[in-house]
């Protein structure tokens, strides 16, 4: 569990900074504990409880374009998380047509899906800013109707895949 990692790492760096920005302890202690919940509700299965919480986890979970993947899968880390981390070109936030924020997310292979699935929308469902938010996915090239290979094959050794 990185969140909770993060809050500790976190808590002596605030303790020393934030009191050279906020004179008063109640405030300084309230900031404190709004950027502590940030940092620890990031990940999906923790209820984000403010706005901003919600906003971390979610600009947290469009981090999943293809140098994220690319180090593991080159170590010969071959899996449905690097595959799809792979697959993810581009995402873009920008205003949206049927609510305030549209997600645009391009794909080079349709396994990309799977990180959209299991990052962006575990993040963005039932958190306070789902009602404003819409994801739009979409596979491109859409000319010629198919996906950039990743793994062009793949060796089973034991519980192991290696790609060639």
């Amino acid at each position: 569990m990185h969140n909770v990692s993060g809050v500790y790492l976190a808590i002596p760096l605030l303790n020393r900074l934030l009191p050279k920005i906020y004179e008063e302890d109640e405030i300084m202690y309230e900031i404190r504990g709004h950027i502590l919940h940030c940092i620890y509700a990031h990940e999906f299965d923790v209820r984000d409880l403010t706005m901003e919480a919600a906003l971390v986890g979610i600009a947290d979970g469009t981090d999943m374009t293809k140098g994220r993947g690319r180090l593991a899968f080159d170590k010969g880390n071959v899996n449905i998380h690097t595959v799809s981390a792979l697959s993810i070109d581009r995402v873009e936030i920008t205003r949206g047509y049927e609510k305030p924020i549209r997600i645009q997310i391009e794909m080079s292979n349709s396994a990309g899906v799977f990180q959209i699935q299991e990052t962006l929308c575990k993040k963005i469902a039932g958190s306070p800013l789902e009602p404003y938010i819409e994801v739009v996915a979409l596979a491109k090239p859409e000319k010629p109707p198919v996906d950039e290979r990743i793994v062009h094959r793949l060796i089973i050794s034991g519980k192991k895949l290696e790609a060639l």
